[in-house]
């Protein structure tokens, strides 16, 4: 980082951290119990770490995934973490959990096999003290704002346990309905029966009226995003069809032709429910999910086994930005694993349509040098005002404040090149800085104070 770029990372170095998507717990703040051990905190809730011990042949059994924590040797699966621990070198997993060992634990060792146990004894021994309880964390770690993701059927008890505390800290949910809009999902039959028992539906217009009302819950608890993962992007305005279509999901049989078709219309009729509630609509597109299958029949879903596809946005997003990419009020924040389309698709159509807005590099390329690419290729077409910010997106509570000082050194260090350059002056880089940090975060997912 040259002298410029560091002068810029000062003013956003420790600015509020606004992380405004991301899969932490609620229960951890509703309940506010310690963390029970360094293993149950870091490692496993991970996938970026136990995929790659996966590929270097550790088994998810060996790291005691799918083995409740009071039933397996927590301290020697984290011996067993150190082993190999010089196989994420070069990888951000290596950068976020150095930083934490240094900055959160205040531990200065070196992890690796002979500190293991150090280390191990360090965190653990933080871990029982109030100042590493889940609330007090959020504040040391000067969290404005987490948002949770939540399915839509979710009731949210842990989220009206925390507003009814009368804690400060501020701890949202987001409405994720992907079970309840493929019904070639397994998750699907079980997501409707839980609906069923919460709204009275007669029919597809029951149905919407279901989501409505899920939505309001989840707004009325300070939700202020809807969620929407698909592999493949693809919407569509079929509403002559729906009851039918509608009709046969409910029985089981409809064709995968048909699934897809109802899935499409369904993302259309979330971003008009968005137009009327508000609500900030993600995409995330071009993960294809659980592609292990032996580890999908074993250890079930999300077992760091998903693997980034290509995406058509342009064509994709066609239908449903005929019906709503214009009206006033709308917004929505797209995610890709498909890097080819930050300059191809993503840049021109956020620098086009009003409602649009990027995110910042998501999962894989959430790395230093991929938030340097992202920058390449988004902004001369964009601009900065049509970006999104950071979010982390991750389960790993405390690699958090690890994960927007890399986005933030990141900033800093594409600023300082553009005011080396002679784009702009250190002013103007020092209030994108600011934008790029918090600001653009709270404006595009509507979380102003």
């Amino acid at each position: 980082m040259n002298k410029t770029a560091r002068r810029i990372y000062e003013t956003i170095r420790h600015d509020p951290i606004v992380s405004p998507h991301g899969h932490c717990e609620p229960s951890w703040f509703a309940d506010d119990a310690a963390f029970p051990d360094p293993t149950t905190l870091i490692l496993t809730p991970d996938h970026y770490l136990f995929r790659m011990l996966l590929s270097q042949g550790v088994s998810l059994a060996d790291i005691g995934i799918g083995t409740p924590p009071d039933q397996r040797d927590n301290r020697a699966i984290w011996n067993l973490f150190a082993a190999h621990w010089d196989r994420f070198l070069g990888t951000p997993s290596h950068s976020w959990l150095t930083y934490m060992f240094r900055e959160t634990f205040g531990c200065d060792l070196a992890f690796g096999p002979d500190t293991a146990d150090e280390i191990y004894d360090h965190i653990d021994a933080a871990l029982k003290t109030p100042g590493f309880r889940p609330r007090a964390l959020f504040r040391s770690f000067n969290i404005e704002t987490l948002a949770t993701t939540d399915a839509a059927t979710d009731p949210l008890v842990h989220h009206q346990t925390i507003r009814d505390s009368g804690w400060e800290g501020r701890v949202i949910p987001t409405f994720r309905p992907d079970a309840l809009f493929d019904p070639a999902d397994a998750r699907f039959a079980p997501a409707m029966a839980e609906l069923e028992k919460m709204h009275d539906i007669e029919g597809f217009p029951g149905f919407l009226d279901a989501l409505r009302q899920r939505r309001a819950h989840f707004k009325a608890l300070g939700a202020t995003a809807t969620d929407h993962a698909q592999e493949v992007l693809r919407t569509a305005w079929i509403p002559e069809r729906m009851g039918d279509l509608y009709a046969k999901a409910r029985k089981g049989t409809c064709t995968a032709e048909e699934a897809a078709d109802f899935n499409a219309h369904m993302l259309v009729e979330s971003a008009r429910m968005s137009c009327d509630d508000g609500l900030v609509m993600q995409i995330h597109a071009g993960s294809r999910r659980n592609t292990n299958a032996a580890l999908l029949r074993k250890y079930g879903r999300d077992m760091g086994a998903d693997i980034p596809v290509a995406t058509d946005w342009v064509r994709g997003l066609g239908p449903l930005l005929d019906q709503v990419g214009h009206v006033e009020g709308f917004n929505m924040i797209l995610f890709t694993l498909d890097e080819s389309t930050y300059s191809r698709e993503l840049a021109p159509m956020a620098g086009h349509w009003p409602c649009l807005r990027i995110g910042p590099p998501w999962w894989f390329h959430d790395s230093a040098r991929g938030i340097a690419r992202y920058f390449d290729r988004v902004v001369e077409t964009a601009g900065y005002h049509n970006l999104a910010g950071f979010n982390d997106d991750t389960r790993a509570f405390c690699s958090i404040p690890a994960r927007h000082d890399v986005w933030r050194q990141g900033v800093a260090t594409h600023l300082g090149k553009q005011v080396k350059r002679g784009l702009f002056g250190i002013d103007d880089a020092t209030r994108i800085a600011g934008l790029l940090s918090t600001g653009l975060a709270r404006s595009a997912y509507r979380l102003e104070i």
